[in-house]
């Protein structure tokens, strides 16, 4: 959480969340603060105590600035248990108890994320300091605000004998054990340095590591193991981590390091400081083989703190690890000292945070939507919330079995998720808000689109729509598909064009691109005379094709090129693979259950067929004949592999005259590879041939190959 560590009195004579929904309806201060108060706490002791959050930061954040404005204005409400007096979370009575001799204390945070905010704490320190414009910039020191757990480790003599949670802040938890498994943290220190030294710094977790935990502890749930669960944010399981009694599973759970502070110190011998800044202390802290993040600057004034929390903010996304801000402190020792500290916060530094990148707000409905290639994904349509620098109102739930997975349902309260570009999505719900009697989200049998049979394969996540070439959802990537190359190589129509054709509604099927005139086309964006007849040649060239490349062209999912080639070889006519059923389609070189089904399902669907028809309408034709069976073609079984440049024909038209003749035309080499065919500049297939002892063929070889002999 972004805020310092707040626990107290969990009492509040009502449940925090039925207050919280009243809170506005109180009228008197005294009744509001209270309210906050015991809200607070229930969310602090969740976080901290249980590592089981129930609201992001930002929520309470807000309520936490209430409470202090309140008790500014109205100083007879504060209380020695508020939580705006307390720094840190409940020490756990498993843990035992360190006082720290210096008590680890909090910063204040700045909310104003915007430039303006590093401004104000410039000319708050200069003001101050009693600096005037002819002064100086004051120094800084720039560094991270890291999402993790607070961290006191001593050494004396140079050898690390406790390490302690924040706790309150005075009294935190001892956990030398635990962190004693984090490898980046050293646990004897050089000769040089002082005989007690207490390392202020943050355990974490990186991003990659968490994912990797997570997954792990989803394979356990998986398997029945009792007592896992999955984390909801890496601070958490860090913090879930550092706080196991069973030091063995602690380092099961990757956690990092980072340092950027000191505690209890020996002094020199003749009382002189040991340095002179902050930085210095830090760089001697890195000497000494403690890891501080390498983007900690020293920059100048406000301008320096403005740069440096834009710099970051422009990484923030690709840092492996969770932030929500950056500090700023005063470099100067010296200056430290004489700012000093106001209630519980030092004057000389601030967090300057960043816009939320986790918010609360309620799910209205949950829509389902088609992509280009027919997936089906559930979608949660939110009421407007402003999170990570824009306004969110929809956010992916991927699929069904990951909206069942986080139990998302409609008129739930849920934390949603959006850093930089990545898509929105809900992290969690907030269970005890969920109203009564809400059902639970169900994917439906059915493309919302065009009514196609939805389907969900097995070993699969995601349902998809079987209505490729019907449905209006799939259209563009259908007619893109039709037109490549290897389908049916329709030069000249990319996929700009064809957004443009399909968004004018000049085509709705693949057939209606055999009735494009001149006039559309040249009509078209970027689409001179001469390219709308090249293109209308090439549509015309595409009627005559091949059955393989035309199954191909279909777009049947799991029927690549090859697999398409081999069901136009077995079944000879395309009638004959329309009608065949799964059993007969398992015959076919390269088909598998998964595919057969994909074929027999396609084909099922009338529209599937009405639009096969409407092809063959158009003049669309290709060569037919009885099947052939696989064992009459010359290289059946054989595999081969093209690397090189031939000089006799191109590699694709090398492909098609072998496979023609039943071969194989793989795309790597291994041991079962009969011939590798080579031709200039061939590169690491030719070696791996070379290497396996596979034959390897010239142009005159290739020439043998396709004559039909072996060489």
């Amino acid at each position: 959480m972004s805020h310092p560590d707040l626990f107290g009195d969990l009492s509040t004579g009502e449940s925090a969340d039925t207050a919280l929904q009243k809170n506005h309806s109180l009228g008197m201060p005294s009744e509001r603060a209270a309210v906050l108060r015991g809200i607070l706490h229930r969310y602090a002791h969740a976080y901290y105590t249980l590592d089981q959050p129930e609201v992001p930061d930002a929520e309470y954040d807000r309520l936490f600035q209430e409470l202090q404005a309140l008790e500014a204005a109205h100083p007879e409400l504060l209380s020695p248990d508020s939580p705006t007096q307390r720094v840190g979370g409940a020490v756990l009575d498993a843990f035992a108890q360190v006082t720290h001799r210096v008590p680890m204390l909090s910063i204040r945070t700045e909310t104003d994320t915007e430039a303006s905010g590093a401004e104000a704490f410039d000319t708050r320190i200069r003001k101050e300091l009693g600096l005037t414009e002819a002064d100086p910039a004051v120094s800084y020191v720039g560094e991270l605000k890291f999402d993790g757990l607070a961290m006191s480790l001593r050494y004396e003599s140079g050898v690390l004998v406790q390490a302690a949670t924040r706790g309150d802040g005075e009294t935190g938890e001892e956990v030398t054990t635990n962190i004693r498994t984090i490898g980046q943290i050293p646990l004897r220190l050089p000769s040089d340095a002082p005989d007690v030294l207490e390392v202020r710094g943050e355990v974490y977790m990186r991003r990659n590591d968490f994912e990797a935990l997570n997954e792990r502890q989803r394979q356990r749930i998986a398997a029945g193991t009792k007592g896992e669960k999955t984390f909801v944010n890496p601070r958490n399981a860090a913090a879930g981590a550092v706080r196991q009694l069973d030091s063995g599973i602690a380092a099961e759970r990757p956690l990092s390091f980072f340092a950027y502070g000191l505690g209890d110190i020996t002094p020199t011998k003749d009382g002189a400081p040991q340095w002179l800044s902050h930085y210095d202390m830090l760089m001697q802290l890195k000497a000494w083989g403690f890891p501080v993040a390498e983007q900690t600057a020293c920059v100048q004034g406000a301008f320096g703190l403005v740069a440096f929390h834009q710099r970051i903010a422009s990484e923030r996304d690709a840092l492996p690890y969770d932030i929500d801000g950056v500090v700023y402190k005063v470099n100067d020792l010296a200056l430290q000292a004489r700012l000093g500290f106001v209630t519980r916060e030092p004057r000389w530094a601030v967090a300057h945070k960043y816009p939320a990148q986790e918010e609360m707000t309620t799910v209205l409905a949950i829509d389902v939507q088609v992509g280009r290639t027919g997936k089906l994904t559930p979608v949660a349509k939110l009421a407007p919330v402003f999170v990570g620098g824009v306004t969110v109102t929809n956010a992916t739930l991927h699929n069904e079995l990951e909206a069942r997975r986080k139990d998302v349902r409609v008129g739930d309260t849920v934390i949603v998720r959006r850093a930089g570009d990545v898509i929105p999505e809900v992290v969690s719900v907030v269970l005890d808000r969920r109203p009564p009697d809400v059902p639970q989200f169900t994917m439906m049998s059915h493309c919302p689109v065009c009514g196609s049979l939805a389907e969900r394969e097995e070993g699969e996540a995601d349902h998809r729509c079987t209505g490729g070439l019907f449905c209006s959802a799939q259209r563009k990537q259908a007619i893109w598909h039709f037109a490549h190359r290897r389908a049916m190589d329709v030069d000249g129509l990319g996929d700009k064009l064809v957004d443009q054709l399909v968004d004018a509604g000049h085509v709705k099927t693949l057939a209606d691109l055999y009735r494009l005139s001149l006039s559309t086309l040249s009509g078209m964006d970027r689409m001179a005379e001469k390219s709308a007849e090249n293109l209308l040649q090439a549509l015309e060239k595409s009627k005559t094709s091949t059955l393989g490349r035309f199954v191909f062209s279909l777009g049947i999912r799991h029927v690549g090129e090859a697999t398409a080639k081999e069901l136009a070889r077995h079944f000879g006519q395309l009638d004959a693979i329309m009608v065949a059923s799964e059993d007969a389609l398992l015959q076919v070189a390269d088909v598998g259950p998964v595919v057969a089904h994909s074929i027999r399902t396609f084909f099922d669907q009338s529209h599937n067929r009405e639009v096969v028809q409407a092809l063959r309408d158009a003049g669309v034709t290709w060569p037919e004949g009885d099947a052939l069976a696989p064992t009459e073609m010359p290289l059946a079984g054989v595999t081969v592999v093209l690397t090189g440049t031939l000089q006799s024909m191109g590699r694709d038209e090398a492909k098609e005259k072998l496979e023609a003749l039943g071969a194989k035309v793989a795309g790597s080499v291994s041991k079962k590879t009969h011939y590798v065919v080579a031709g200039a500049e061939a590169g690491s297939k030719l070696d791996k041939a070379q290497a396996l002892g596979v034959p390897v063929l010239d142009d005159a070889g290739l020439a043998v190959l396709l004559s039909g002999e072996k060489p």
